[in-house]
């Protein structure tokens, strides 16, 4: 068996680690003949929670956890990690502006990407969960200048599980013979879903999901609002954000940067932009990749039609906002 990695989970008393914990340590991550030792980082006052989380992973009796290390210390959270689930952020509450986090969230991660700097592995891979997602991914790699850029990427995948769950709905399939559906852009309601490249995996062959649709109007109209908002609408349904769905896409997100994305498949990460598509460069832009031997690669030259252009430059336009806005909180 395969020697044992350190994953961190930042924020591992609180709702989504709860649910997330589990994915990582049943091997559905980085796979079922994969050991882990589990760092658990939270605040102190969280440290009689986060016991009660250590007796629960202790009580799952599962095979492939080799240690546990709950822990307020980021030189102990972070020592020599393989993996990193940047979860802990003050959550979203009902009637909360993304940008009534960004102030409070942005320094935390610009802390956190010092830390990584420190004691991580430069060959770590950092999956930034906590919102607004992908400029905290900025900060985070910006303090951390000894890793690659593109070893940090945000979660958007909990947005392309949303439309991909939403268009097998439509279709009356299976969710897993739903492939290829796009997130363009922020982790926010300015995000493009995009249908135009989605596959339905059918006994004869491979079908076009718009095509099967024939509806441009659904498309535009119900399917990208229904997505961009389902968030909000879990907060009003729950009291609370999304926590269960998004420990599941952190899982698949990683999973996808770690053991590779199948041949024909692309997966949304919001990673370092280099112009692709028309997007501003040097922020954190969702984008459809492929991964091979954990390098993410964007997938080039889709043709992207009037109304995705417009959508994405409004979601461009947001992210250098949130980005200026973030780097002078970094400087007060």
């Amino acid at each position: 068996m395969a020697q044992p990695i350190k994953v961190v989970v930042t924020g591992a008393a609180g709702q989504i680690a709860y649910s997330l914990i589990y994915h990582i340590a049943h091997g559905d991550v980085f796979g079922a003949d994969q050991p882990v030792i589990l760092h658990l980082l939270d605040i102190p006052p969280m440290m009689g929670v986060l016991e009660g989380v250590v007796m629960e992973i202790e009580d799952l009796a599962l095979p492939l956890v080799r240690g546990v290390v709950p822990t307020a210390d980021v030189s102990v959270g972070f020592n020599d990690v393989d993996a990193a689930f940047m979860v802990g952020a003050m959550p979203r509450k009902q009637g909360m502006e993304r940008k009534d986090l960004l102030s409070a969230n942005v320094k935390i991660f610009k802390d956190q990407g010092q830390a990584l700097d420190k004691y991580a592995k430069k060959s770590v891979l950092v999956v930034v969960v906590g919102n607004p997602a992908n400029t905290n991914a900025y900060i985070c790699a910006k303090y951390a200048p000894s890793i690659p850029k593109t070893s940090f990427s945000a979660m958007t995948h909990l947005d392309q599980n949303r439309a991909q769950a939403l268009l097998a709905q439509r279709l009356g399939v299976p969710v897993g013979q739903v492939s290829n559906v796009i997130i363009w852009g922020n982790h926010s309601p300015t995000m493009l879903p995009d249908a135009s490249h989605a596959q339905v995996h059918t006994d004869s062959g491979l079908l076009s999901v718009p095509k099967l649709i024939n509806n441009n109007t659904w498309l535009h109209n119900e399917f990208v609002p229904r997505v961009q908002n389902r968030g909000a609408a879990v907060i009003a349904a729950r009291k609370m954000s999304s926590a269960m769905s998004a420990a599941k896409a952190a899982g698949d997100h990683m999973r996808a940067l770690w053991q590779g994305t199948p041949p024909g498949k692309f997966v949304s990460l919001g990673v370092i932009s280099d112009g692709s598509y028309g997007a501003p460069k040097d922020v954190m832009f969702s984008f459809p990749c492929t991964v091979k031997d954990r390098v993410w690669k964007i997938v080039p030259n889709l043709p992207v039609d009037d109304f995705a252009k417009a959508k994405m430059a409004i979601t461009g336009k947001e992210l250098t906002e949130e980005k200026e806005e973030a780097l002078s909180v970094c400087q007060d």
